[in-house]
């Protein structure tokens, strides 16, 4: 895996040593972020939900956010997020790492006063994805920013919500076995 575009373009990323994790695509990554590179600037929040090996998150920063919170329920892979984020030496101020369930992270986070500019959420294909969408989407939920993006990564065979709560999907695209769901607030 390479990090596609920006500060750290070319850079190689260590991999998980099994096959529990499936890490996005390069091919699907590249597609992801050419529709959400507009968005990205110096101020932009990104989430990672599901964080895996990182690379979403890390080309999140390498295209120029400003912060980026990684969240994963396996020690393993926090470990392979910050030998990665290590590896490339992004400053610790720019990015954290937290050991959760995505769910759980979600209902703490709606405590807090800003959200998140853009959120990927990727859990294993066979997760239930209701109750991510139930904590983003719930009335006055202030985890995703006005105007900010939510993308669930999904098998192609997996109906998505086109609404629900606050959140609208306006686009889908396929890729091979996987597809994207973008979602903004109503």
């Amino acid at each position: 895996m390479r990090i596609i575009a920006g500060k750290y373009r070319g850079r190689v990323l260590r991999s998980p040593p099994d096959l529990k994790t499936r890490p996005t695509s390069d091919r699907l990554r590249e597609t992801l972020f050419n529709i959400v590179a507009p968005r990205i600037d110096g101020e932009t929040r990104f989430l990672d939900l599901c964080a895996g090996t990182g690379a979403i998150g890390i080309e999140a920063v390498s295209r120029g956010a400003a912060f980026v919170t990684f969240v994963d329920k396996s020690r393993k892979c926090c470990g392979l997020v910050e030998a990665n984020l290590d590896l490339l030496d992004v400053p610790e101020d720019k990015t954290e790492v937290v050991l959760n369930d995505a769910t759980e992270f979600l209902r703490r986070a709606r405590k807090q006063e800003s959200g998140w500019d853009l959120i990927y959420f990727d859990p294993p294909y066979s997760d239930d994805y209701k109750t991510v969408f139930r904590e983003i989407a719930a009335p006055n939920s202030p985890i995703l920013s006005p105007g900010g993006l939510f993308i669930a990564e999904h098998h192609h065979k997996t109906e998505m919500f086109d609404l629900i709560g606050e959140l609208r999907r306006w686009r889908l695209v396929k890729q091979g076995d996987s597809c994207l769901s973008f979602y903004e607030k109503n």
